[in-house]
């Protein structure tokens, strides 16, 4: 059910800042948009989630950022839904979902994962027309309510006028305000009982573990999960050899989906043949590749022959990369044959290259494929459903470019964060065709995150047969979905109990 208006507000009447287009269309930049640092509109909808019809308040507004002096700086773009129908808040959960990028909107997980409304794609993610949205049966509304927030310079966040727009941009700048944002979020909504999640994807990982830190040691604010989606290293070295062979695991994956392997291998399930690439890549790839040029000769034949058994290619590809494949080659050349290339952020999908010569694809046909759909969709929605009316570009990627990110340390970040908080939960969530961010090395930085193994029960690692975004495929879109649902409800103690080891 749509639904309009407790309060609408119009976005371009000078209500508190001005800014100046220099982020949307030639048009827009010939003259001043007016953008609000605080409002909100307001509208009621109702979705039907697992049988059950959830009433929900959506609130799309702007919230501004503070510097040092008090002073708004930036004006922060969000969409927050809330479940009416609940009493008492103290034990309902507050999650905060974050995209990354960095320069990325929200707007991905917002109505392709989580949010109550999911756009219009096939079964498998593909762009269909008409563009749109509908009900998102699988929707976590009916377990936490949700807050999406765009971070400067994207989505419909911006810098307020006269702002130098640098000083968000990079690891700890974007840790830093949006803590506070959040504090001062939560402050304003009464939430401050309630049990509290993040939920960031990709470079979001980033964000989200760093926060789960500056949150509790700056802000005081103890959170009970952290879900990460497609995590990126988070600071954890991958460097030498690790990060060379680590990658194995993804070749096998997606030349088993493109029927690419030898037909022995073909013939198993990918269940099966994935532990087996996972062993061989712990306990003999990373131990050759760290001898270099010195291995032994019988065994770098033993280790082409396997490395090319795996990653569907052949022997003499991998001696002339010197055992060692580069993820941009093997994209080009594991369906050379067939004259297409497979995608980065997504390797189910397939492109077609000017030619079939050279060692790198023209473009990406995943992250093609989701703009297509997505920029559409999230633009019609905002508008027509929420009510939230503005001349501003919506930046589904923004410029935040240069971005420190010399200063991560993200992933120690939230590993203090857990030793410190008992009641604080880790969740993984990875898709095996992902080669942006690959399953098996966001793996091996929750292995390297806790080298004692003291957090080890509370951390939960959840694979998918599918890409970086993995809830586009309908079936991972239920399972994903319920895996959170699960996480929530397992990190919420008992009322009463003590924060203790």
């Amino acid at each position: 059910m749509r639904g309009r208006g407790r309060r609408r507000t119009l976005l371009t009447t000078a209500m508190a800042a001005v800014l100046l287009g220099a982020w949307g269309s030639p048009a827009q930049s010939q003259q001043q948009i007016h953008i609000p640092a605080d409002t909100a509109v307001v509208t009621e909808h109702t979705v039907t989630i697992g049988g059950e019809t959830i009433p929900y308040r959506a609130t799309a507004g702007t919230m501004p950022v503070y510097d040092s002096e008090n002073r708004a700086i930036a004006s922060v773009f969000y969409v927050y839904y809330e479940r009416t129908d609940v009493q008492d808040r103290t034990r309902r959960p507050l999650t905060f979902s974050f995209n990354g990028g960095p320069g990325s909107a929200s707007v991905w997980m917002h109505i392709g994962y989580t949010g109550p409304r999911f756009l219009n794609i096939d079964d498998e993610g593909f762009p269909v027309q008409p563009y749109g949205f509908s009900e998102n049966p699988h929707s976590i509304l009916d377990v936490t309510d949700i807050v999406f927030v765009d971070p400067v310079n994207t989505g419909y966040s911006r810098p307020l006028e006269g702002v130098d727009p640098s000083q968000f941009f990079g690891v700890q700048n974007d840790i830093n305000y949006l803590s506070e944002w959040i504090r001062l979020f939560v402050t304003r909504q009464e939430r401050w009982a309630s049990p509290k999640y993040l939920i960031g994807e990709s470079y979001g990982t980033t964000r989200v573990a760093g926060l789960a830190g500056r949150l509790q040691n700056s802000r005081w604010m103890y959170l009970n999960g952290v879900v990460l989606v497609s995590p990126t290293s988070m600071g954890v070295d991958r460097g030498g050899p690790v990060g060379e062979a680590i990658l194995l695991p993804h070749y096998a994956a997606t030349a088993w989906y493109h029927e690419a392997l030898e037909p022995d291998l073909q013939a198993r399930d990918l269940s099966e043949i994935l532990p087996e690439v996972e062993e061989f890549t712990i306990e003999e790839y990373i131990p050759a590749l760290s001898r270099g040029g010195f291995l032994d000769e019988a065994r770098r034949d033993e280790i082409a022959r396997r490395v090319a058994r795996y990653s569907g290619t052949s022997v003499d590809f991998v001696r002339n990369n010197n055992l060692s494949i580069p993820i941009t080659r093997w994209r080009k050349e594991l369906l050379r044959d067939r004259g297409l290339t497979v995608g980065r952020l997504d390797s189910r999908y397939r492109g077609i290259d000017r030619d079939d010569g050279g060692i790198n694809y023209d473009f990406d046909p995943a992250l093609t494929a989701w703009n297509h759909s997505f920029t559409p969709a999230i633009n019609m929605y905002l508008r027509e459903e929420l009510g939230y009316e503005t001349d501003l570009q919506y930046n589904i990627f923004g410029p935040v470019s240069p971005w420190e990110r010399a200063s991560d340390n993200t992933a120690e970040n939230l590993r203090q964060a857990m030793a410190q908080n008992p009641f604080l939960h880790t969740m993984i969530q990875a898709g095996y065709y992902d080669g942006g961010t690959d399953y098996f090395g966001a793996k091996y930085t929750m292995w390297r995150m806790d080298p004692s193994g003291k957090l080890r029960d509370r951390f939960r690692f959840e694979t998918y047969r599918s890409g970086h975004m993995m809830y586009l495929r309908q079936e991972d879109l239920e399972t994903s979905n319920e895996h959170i649902r699960e996480f929530i409800r397992a990190s919420i103690p008992p009322e009463g109990t003590p924060a203790m080891h």
